[in-house]
C-alpha cells in the first residue's frame, strides 16, 4: 500500500505546494585555535531548556565557548588536578577539575561581612517575613461547570445556606457535615491554615477581603462548583529575627558576588581571545578580586 504524503496544509491559493524553508548553514565556531562544532552544539543544547530550538542552540553555543575558554586558560596555566567527586558515585572529568581549579585561583570574593548582611536585611524585609496565615472553613456545593443546570441548583443551594448562617452561624459545622460535598466537612468545613497559593484564585480573591469572623455574603464560583466561606482567623506575618537570616543572607551575597567576577573573568578571556562565529560581549571592567 502507498502512503501519500498529507500536503493540503502547504498548499498555496496557486495551488503550488509550499515547500519549508531550508535551515541557514551556521558559520563553523572557532575559539582561537579550537573548533566547536555544530553537532557539539547540538548535543549540549537539551541542556539549555528554552523557549525556541534556536534560542536553545544560542544558548548552548555560548556555553561551549565559554568552557573551551576556560579549558585553554587552564592548560595555558599548566594547571593539573585531582578530579574530586561529586557523590552518588560520579567523579569529575580532569577538565572540569582543572576549571575548577582556575576559578579557584582567579577568581576570590570577600566573605560577606555582618554590616553587608545587616543592610542587606533592612533594605529587604520583605524577603525575610513569614506567610500571613488564613483559618478558615466552607461548605462546597459540588458542580462541574460544563453542568449549566447543576451549576444554577448549586448556587441556589449556597445562596439559602448564607441566608442561614447570617441568622445563626453556629450551625455552620453542621450544615458542613450535612450538606458539604468536601472532605473538611468532617473537620466542620474547616481548611485549617491557609496561605497564598494554597486554593484556586477566585476562592482566594475573596477570602483574602474578609475580616476576622466574616461570612462571604454571596456563594464563590470556582471550578469545583460554589463555596460558602468563612475566615475565622487572620495570623499576620512577622519578620524574622536578623540573627535567624543573616546565614542565608551572607550565602546570596557571596554567590552573587561570585557569579559577578566569574563574568567579568570571562569577559577578559574573551577580549584577549579570537572568537569566529558567535559574539560575545567582553567584560568592560577588570577581575573583581
Amino acid at each position: 500500500m502507498t502512503t501519500v504524503l498529507d500536503v493540503t496544509n502547504n498548499v498555496l491559493p496557486n495551488g503550488k505546494v509550499k515547500v519549508p524553508p531550508k535551515p541557514k548553514a551556521r558559520q563553523p565556531i572557532r575559539v582561537n585555535d579550537a573548533e566547536i562544532s555544530a553537532d557539539d552544539v547540538q548535543s549540549e543544547a537539551q541542556n539549555h531548556p528554552a523557549e525556541t530550538p534556536v534560542q536553545a542552540f544560542e544558548q548552548a553555543a555560548r556555553a561551549l565557548v565559554v568552557r573551551e575558554l576556560l579549558r585553554q586558560e587552564s592548560i595555558a596555566k599548566g594547571i593539573i588536578a585531582e578530579a574530586e567527586g561529586l557523590g552518588e558515585g560520579l567523579k569529575e572529568t580532569d577538565e572540569d577539575a582543572a576549571i575548577r581549579v582556575l576559578l579557584e585561583q582567579e577568581v576570590t570574593v570577600p566573605d560577606a561581612d555582618e554590616s553587608n548582611c545587616l543592610r542587606y536585611y533592612e533594605n529587604h524585609l520583605s524577603k525575610f517575613c513569614s506567610e500571613t496565615l488564613y483559618e478558615a472553613r466552607h461548605i462546597l456545593f459540588a458542580a462541574s461547570p460544563s453542568d449549566e443546570s447543576a451549576r444554577k441548583t448549586a448556587k441556589l443551594a449556597a445562596d439559602s445556606v448564607i441566608v442561614e448562617l447570617q441568622a445563626d452561624r453556629s450551625k455552620f459545622a453542621v450544615l458542613a457535615l450535612t450538606l458539604s460535598a468536601c472532605t473538611s466537612k468532617e473537620q466542620g468545613g474547616n481548611l485549617g491554615q491557609l496561605t497564598k497559593g494554597s486554593t484556586v484564585p477566585e476562592f482566594e480573591n475573596v477570602l483574602f477581603t474578609l475580616k476576622e469572623g466574616e461570612l462571604s455574603a454571596e456563594p464563590v464560583a470556582t471550578q469545583y462548583g460554589y463555596h460558602v466561606i468563612q475566615l475565622d482567623r487572620i495570623i499576620v506575618g512577622e519578620v524574622l529575627p536578623f540573627e535567624l537570616v543573616q546565614e542565608r543572607i551572607a550565602a546570596w551575597l557571596e554567590a552573587a558576588s561570585w557569579s559577578r567576577a566569574v563574568s567579568q573573568y570571562i569577559g577578559i578571556l574573551v577580549g584577549k581571545s579570537k572568537i569566529v562565529g558567535i559574539d560575545l560581549e567582553a567584560a568592560d571592567g577588570p577581575l573583581v578580586q
